[in-house]
């Protein structure tokens, strides 16, 4: 039974959903203590444990010390079952988040799948919905499995009650070359409001028109949220990828200075020439390695990203090789 430990690198969450989703995949039963260790409050959090709960129900598996607050768990996966899931966080946890404990093991199951997952859809610290549907599902689905994503209520924090369906059709996962963003085909900033003033949104788009000089902008009313919410996004479509950028609204921050922050990762992607941004080089490592192979170029690894790293290398038996080209790429690679 493999060790985890919960204090590796950033020691966050991301150990933990790492390890059950290699776990599932592999077979391979772990330990894990010093839960979240990195984190102001540690162990499991609501949406951690949600994980844990659909990672049990997915791997038909046992686990031990799955409680709020717990700092240790122990867990034994048995056999992937695909079919029609519904988890739910009960906060505005990240739905996005929990997707990611489940999704490897589902993209090489026996038959299709359905999950349903309720909580937050667009959290600060999480992937949103829009960089899941266009630039990570996207990938996926270039690999080999289909999976398609779709938003039936955004959920914002901290009201969340958002909803989510992603259908996945299993297949093996192929090998992905990402050394190359390609000609930039589409640039487009959508600013979204629920429940507060639109006036918000147009004054995030008019930064964004101004430092970017970006013209397919869009504001975009949500009636139906639970919550008050704002969110930007701004898409990079390029010929081998999608990369989305994200700002929240946050009470006491001015619309402008959320809109200038998502800017500046927008800028500071551009001028790397690299194809892929740092948040999405977290995302690509498990599939990499399912795969057993694979390059990217990407923006200077994160302390997230080089955690992961050392995670996935417990579960598999790869040599993942990470060089710097210059000072804004490096160069990842994932081999047998």
């Amino acid at each position: 039974m493999l060790s985890i430990n919960g204090m590796l690198g950033e020691g966050g969450g991301q150990i933990l959903r790492t390890s059950l989703a290699l776990s599932l995949v592999t077979g391979n039963p772990f330990i894990i203590k010093e839960i979240r260790a990195g984190r102001k409050k540690p162990g499991l959090m609501r949406q951690h444990l949600t994980c844990v709960n659909a990672a049990v129900k997915v791997g038909n598996a046992k686990a031990e010390g799955a409680n709020i607050g717990s700092q240790s768990l122990k867990f034994e996966p048995r056999a992937i079952t695909p079919g029609k899931y519904n988890f739910a966080i009960g906060t505005a946890g990240s739905c996005t988040l929990v997707l990611q404990a489940i999704l490897p093991a589902l993209l090489v199951a026996d038959g299709p799948s359905e999950v349903i997952l309720e909580g937050g859809t667009h959290n600060p610290f999480a992937p949103p919905f829009d960089f899941l549907d266009q630039t990570f599902l996207r990938l996926i689905n270039e690999m080999g499995p289909t999976v398609s994503a779709s938003l039936i209520r955004p959920g914002f924090y901290p009201a969340g009650g958002g909803k989510i369906k992603v259908e996945i059709t299993p297949s093996p996962l192929g090998e992905i070359d990402l050394t190359q963003r390609g000609e930039i085909l589409n640039k487009t900033a959508k600013a979204f409001v629920a429940n507060l003033p639109e006036n918000i949104a147009a004054r995030e788009i008019k930064i964004v028109k101004k430092l970017l000089g970006w013209e397919d902008c869009e504001i975009v009313n949500i009636p139906y949220s639970h919550g008050p919410g704002n969110v930007l996004t701004l898409s990079v479509e390029s010929e081998n990828l999608t990369e989305v950028f994200t700002g929240f609204g946050v009470k006491g921050v001015t619309a402008e200075k959320v809109a200038k922050r998502c800017v500046g990762q927008v800028k500071s992607y551009l001028a790397a020439d690299a194809p892929v941004g740092k948040h999405l080089a977290d995302q690509l490592l498990i599939p990499l390695a399912m795969a057993g192979g694979g390059t990217f170029i990407t923006q200077p690894p994160s302390r997230h990203t080089m955690t992961n790293i050392e995670v996935v290398k417990q579960f598999l038996d790869l040599n993942i090789n990470c060089a710097e080209i210059d000072e804004r790429r490096w160069q990842i690679s994932v081999e047998k």
